[in-house]
């Protein structure tokens, strides 16, 4: 992290897109021909019911998985056609939060967060001040040294989010990042993709089927000199716009609407709507 610069910038437009991506298992196509690109800085919002495809689109955008025909260009990168070698170099470049955190039980938070690292072949006298920074971000650099056991499930999803950003990647795809957690802790995780976002200029691609989570981050932006979230003022300020939020909403394999988080919110469309409950 240490400071605005701490992320590289790239010249690339569209940070992500897919190019009428299908993929399918046995029981049939789950994605029909999506297409979508996420700019450079912004966020956007996978709305959808439970085997939409969501989480396949953030494996698929981190080279986790192969679409059965259409690309997926991500940094400039076709990810879609890479050879397993040059995925794993490439995938030093994405933070991945898995909506369970995924963090190795039997390891420390401390080995958990510095796994990547490790794998990066960092230098071993860079790896404790980088770990101690990440855990700092999300204010559990005193749990350095406790198993993910020891923590609540809040605890455990900012532990990923640390172990997600300790290499500062470009980008970051967030898998259901507030699922199961209580509001005062969802919010929190929130708080963090905020910072992330508006500090250090991560792109975000979210996968959830929280509207309200969509919500906060249209409409709130971390002020770095306050040190806080606040609400978006609407008077054209810079930082209330630097990052734009949009949705992308699936149904039935397909991108069914795109678009403002306002439009979902006045939507008569009941299947908008039933995201509003």
């Amino acid at each position: 992290m240490g400071g605005h610069g701490s992320f590289p910038s790239w010249e690339a437009r569209s940070a992500i897109a897919f190019e009428d991506v299908r993929i399918g298992f046995d029981d049939g196509q789950i994605l029909r021909g999506v297409s979508f690109c996420v700019r450079e800085r912004e966020t956007v919002v996978l709305l959808g019911e439970t085997g939409t495809g969501k989480t396949l689109t953030l494996k698929m955008a981190a080279g986790l998985l192969r679409p059965d025909s259409g690309s997926i260009d991500v940094l400039g990168q076709k990810v879609s056609e890479m050879a397993e070698k040059d995925l794993l170099t490439f995938r030093r470049k994405i933070g991945f939060m898995f909506q369970e955190g995924a963090l190795f039980d039997s390891m420390t938070v401390a080995d958990n967060v510095a796994y990547r690292l490790h794998e990066d072949g960092v230098a071993q006298e860079e790896i404790e001040p980088r770990v101690r920074e990440a855990l700092r971000f999300v204010e559990l650099e005193h749990t350095i040294d406790q198993l993910p056991s020891e923590l609540s499930g809040g605890m455990r999803r900012r532990v990923s989010i640390a172990r997600a950003l300790v290499n500062r990647p470009p980008i970051v795809l967030y898998d259901s990042p507030t699922a199961g957690l209580d509001p005062v802790t969802s919010q929190t995780i929130i708080t963090l993709i905020l910072r992330l976002r508006d500090v250090y200029g991560v792109t975000a691609l979210l996968a959830t089927h929280r509207l309200q989570d969509g919500f906060a981050l249209a409409n709130f932006h971390f002020d770095a000199d306050a040190e806080r979230v606040v609400a978006n003022s609407g008077n054209g300020s810079s930082a209330a716009n630097a990052a734009h939020t949009r949705f992308l909403v699936y149904r039935e394999g397909e991108i069914y609407f795109e678009g403002e988080p306002e439009e979902i919110a006045n939507s008569k469309d009941p299947y908008l709507k039933r995201f509003l409950a």
